[in-house]
Parts: structure tokens; sequence; C-alpha cells
């Protein structure tokens, strides 16, 4: 569908507005100390001055257009014709020290890549992914979480960002994956940088090091992994595609896991309806990771595009080529769906929706849900080391990450292992 590039008024009878991106009034800062303390009071300001579509700021001097209308993202996501997610155009005008284009750039992989490239791209991850044995996938869940809990059972406490969600995201990937320490650490320094973006530049360089070692050591030792079924599938990849498939896989298997488990947590240790409940089964850990999938998606703003020219959405016109970012957290509490019922209901858009949803949802849940059941198990009497209001959240437009998750509970046994 093809737009004229002259205004002309709306089916609504109303004239269309300017587009967010062209706006000389003030955008909303996503990268800031004040909106991570409080993006849900930011999302219901946001609704009420600018409607479905907002103008925000990125980072200092990256304008982009937020969607926190549900319907709206649904459409969008649903329609890679008009908006691609392919940034070539937008980003020949980024600086290359822009602390949010490693997040954002292109790279040959299905998150950046539209038409047939996405296609092709999209078919190795499924391939590499749909055969993980989810029954042995449990066992290894144990087989970390036992060792990580053990190491601080004695302590009566722990940080369970540190010590907990983010080693145990970090080794079940690299498990999945057929990754050796050495490299995996690597990858690691590089996707925080990214993610933080505070010397993104470097971090990414320093992820794609490690990518291309591990590509090169999976083509010389081949394993039962998901490395090696990408690199053994009919598209055959190249060593430089492979790189960015796998950097993808670090991208959303390590801070995007975390922050499911923390943020679950969290949840669970503050709210009453979980804290008893879970541990007395009248509600299930699932139904807690529901709720959080609407209401503290692990990744708050994402699914980027760029639409290939100027389009008239919701009454305002949106530029070529510019970004447009989905508010998961948004738009999955946009008062025009409605949705009280969390248990069991899917129709949140954490995984995304259309062509680029993620195809690895249900490793994550399992992952997410075992990780809490195997703490919780162990652990049955933690609580909050201090108040919900004293928990800080790290700054970025993309993430819902916290710094820390302290908790105290009784001094305990170590748990047998394997």
């Amino acid at each position: 569908m093809s737009m004229p590039s002259s205004p002309a008024h709306s089916r609504s009878g109303r004239a269309p507005l300017d587009s967010p991106i062209d706006t000389d009034g003030p955008r909303i800062s996503l990268h800031s100390p004040e909106f991570a303390a409080d993006p849900h009071r930011a999302y219901r300001e946001m609704r009420e001055q600018y409607g479905s579509l907002v103008p925000v700021e990125l980072a200092s001097g990256v304008p982009a257009t937020l969607v926190i209308g549900y319907y709206t993202a649904v459409r969008i996501l649903n329609d890679p014709d008009h908006f691609p997610a392919d940034p070539r155009t937008w980003q020949k005008n980024v600086p290359t020290d822009c602390p949010v284009l490693p997040m954002m750039q292109w790279r040959p992989n299905a998150l950046r890549s539209a038409g047939a490239e996405h296609a092709r791209y999209r078919q190795t991850n499924i391939a590499g992914l749909e055969k993980v044995d989810q029954y042995s996938l449990h066992d290894i869940v144990a087989q970390i979480a036992i060792p990580l809990i053990n190491s601080f059972c004695a302590d009566g406490s722990a940080d369970l960002v540190r010590q907990y969600a983010f080693p145990l995201a970090f080794a079940v990937l690299n498990a999945m994956l057929g990754c050796p320490a050495e490299i995996a650490q690597q990858a690691a320094r590089g996707m925080a940088a990214i993610f933080e973006g505070v010397d993104a530049e470097t971090g990414n360089k320093t992820l794609t090091d490690a990518m291309l070692q591990l590509t090169l050591l999976k083509r010389a030792e081949p394993g039962d992994d998901v490395a090696t079924r990408m690199l053994l599938h009919l598209a055959g990849l190249s060593d430089t595609e492979m790189v960015h498939q796998l950097g993808t896989l670090y991208g959303a298997g390590i801070e995007p896991q975390q922050n499911l488990i923390v943020n679950t947590l969290l949840l669970i240790l503050t709210d009453e309806r979980f804290g008893d409940s879970v541990l007395g089964g009248s509600q299930s850990t699932r139904d807690a990771l529901d709720e959080v999938l609407f209401n503290n998606p692990p990744m708050a703003n994402f699914c980027f595009s760029f639409p290939r020219q100027p389009i008239l959405i919701d009454d305002v016109w949106l530029p070529a080529h510019q970004p447009l970012v989905i508010s998961i957290a948004a738009c999955n509490n946009d008062p025009a769906i409605g949705a009280d019922q969390y248990a069991g209901n899917r129709s949140h858009l954490a995984w995304g929706a259309g062509p680029h949803v993620c195809p690895a949802s249900s490793i994550a849940y399992l992952v997410a849900q075992d990780a809490i059941d195997q703490l919780l198990d162990a652990l049955p009497e933690i609580r909050l080391a201090i108040s919900p209001g004293d928990l800080t959240w790290r700054p970025g437009p993309f993430h819902r990450a916290l710094t820390a998750l302290p908790v105290i509970f009784p001094k305990s046994p170590r748990l047998p292992e394997a």
C-alpha cells in the first residue's frame, strides 16, 4: 500500500499529525534513570499525551517512534512489506560510536533482515533449536542450578542476579550451543556492553570475535548442539553469517532470560498472590511467568522496523527509514485490550509477533520455570532483603532489568549434586 507524501485527511476525519520523528518538541528519553525507575508511569503519560505513537529518544540524538498501542503494534509486526526490519538506510547517518547502534544495526541474521534473506536465516535458527531435547534440558538446568544454590545456601543471603540468574542463563545457553567456557566468557563481556550501551562499539567487536572462534571450532569439531546443527543446515551459511546467527542467540539467551527469571522471582517474593501460593501449589510458577511477560517483560522496548516509505498510521505520518520501536510493556498494558487475566494468556507481545516471532519461546519458558522451581524448592523461606521500593533498575532503552535482587533465607545445608 503506497501512501501519498502530501497531507491528507484520514478516515477518522482529523487532519493527520506530523511524524513523532520530525517533532520540534521534546522527546521522551528511554535511556534515563528516571524512565528506568518507573516506566509504567511514563507509558501512562505517553498514552494521555500522544496516543499510540510517541516521539522518543533511544540515546542522545537518536530519535525514534515508540509504538504503545497493542493493535497498532500487531498491525506493524504482521506487515513486513511496509515495515521491514532492515535498518541499512537509517544507519548510514548514524555515528559509529552511537551506543544503540550495535543493538539496532544491520547484520546478516533473521532479526535485521527482510524477505528471502530473513526466511533463509530463520529456517537455519529453527533447525538448530527445534532438536533441543527439552527432557534433557530439565536435567541440564538442574545440573547448573544446584551447584549455584550450593555456592550461597550456607550464607543465608545472596544476590539472585549476580549469583544465580545470570550464571544460570549463561551456562544453559553455552550447554545448548556447545560453547567452551573461555569463548563464552568473551561473548558475555561483549553482549553486556551492547545491552548497557557503554563502550558498545568495543563490545560488538568482542562478541563478534568470540562467535567467530565458536564457528571455526564447530567446523573443526562438530557436536550434538545448536551451533553444529545450524552449520550443517542446507542453507550453507558462511562463517560471517554464522557469527551473526550465534550473536543473535547470545543476545536472546542471556540478558532476556536472566531478566525473565529475576523479574518473575521479584513478583513471587513481593506479591502475596504468589509468595505462599507458588510454594503451596495453588498458583504455578508458569502463572507468575505469564504475568511478568505481560507487565514486566524482560525486553520492554524492542522489535525494530524501518518503514519503506512515508506511511499514515493512527492519524500520524511516519517517515521512511526511521526507527519504529514496539513497546512490548506498554502494548501489553494498553487499556484497549483490557488484559486482567494473565494465567495461561499468551496474547502478550513479549515474544514478538508475525514473521519475527521468537522461535525459542518454549525453551525460554522451560529454563525460567525450572530455574525458579529449583531455587524455591531448595530455599522455601527465601524473602527480599530490602524493601521493594529500594530496588534499582538498570537504565537503558530496551531491557527491564534489576541491578540486583538481594534476598535472605535461613542458612541451609548443601544439596546433593549429581
